[in-house]
């Protein structure tokens, strides 16, 4: 990151304030007080028990690995959304480094002035934003489970929120379709993510080559983007 481009916190505030109306999981908090959250380094540590037991719970389900899944798939959400966005419509790439999670649900918080850097032309981008969600947050929530989840439903999850975040994006912003997509494809094809599915159309909609297991709760049904879908 030594040759990436330092942006001014203003920029960084003001971008990822600007794509929090995009949707909820566009959503980080800025500053304020620190009662109500922890670092998401503890969180991560702890394998993120008390989200995957609430949510097994709210699903009515006995199958921790379940609740795991939709966590993790949910984080990845919070995660990419914000950061696909602001470097695509403002060509900021946040820095995630000292997130916090709230104590009672999923919610994301940068605790001081947000950094980040002015968006790298592509491949650069691709290779920065895969390390600031994957390799630093995705992967270490991975790391921390004590549930086993079978690590290619977790890059699939990954995937899958990738493409949501994307299109959501492209809701917004209908004009940055081919910058959106080519991104997107690039991504796909980087690291654990490669192999994960494909996009399959201009709207961005996905197919995806696993299963995030959300049908096998009660009431549940296979996702749109589901390998199991016909």
């Amino acid at each position: 990151m030594n040759a990436l481009r330092q942006a001014p916190v203003s920029s960084v505030a003001a971008a990822l304030k600007d794509v929090a109306d995009f949707g909820g999981f566009f959503s980080i908090e800025l500053g304020g007080p620190d009662d109500g959250w922890h670092r998401i380094e503890d969180a991560y540590a702890d394998g993120v028990a008390d989200l995957i037991a609430a949510t097994a719970g709210r699903y009515d389900t006995r199958e921790l690995r379940i609740g795991a899944s939709i966590v993790q798939l949910g984080h990845a959400a919070r995660l990419w959304s914000p950061v696909l966005a602001c470097a695509v419509v403002h060509g900021i790439v946040p820095d995630l480094r000292g997130l916090h999670r709230a104590d009672d649900g999923p919610a994301l918080r940068l605790p001081a002035a947000p950094t980040g850097w002015h968006a790298p032309e592509p491949p650069h981008l691709t290779g920065l934003l895969y390390e600031v969600v994957v390799d630093r947050q995705l992967d270490a929530l991975a790391a921390g489970l004590r549930v086993k989840v079978a690590p290619r439903l977790l890059a699939g999850n990954a995937a899958s929120a990738l493409a949501e975040a994307a299109r959501a994006v492209l809701a917004a912003r209908g004009d940055l379709r081919e910058p959106l997509a080519g991104l997107v494809d690039d991504l796909l094809r980087t690291g654990r993510l490669a192999g994960t599915g494909k996009v399959l159309g201009p709207d961005l909609s996905f197919r995806r080559r696993s299963c995030c297991l959300y049908y096998r709760v009660p009431a549940g049904v296979k996702c749109e983007d589901c390998s199991l879908a016909e």
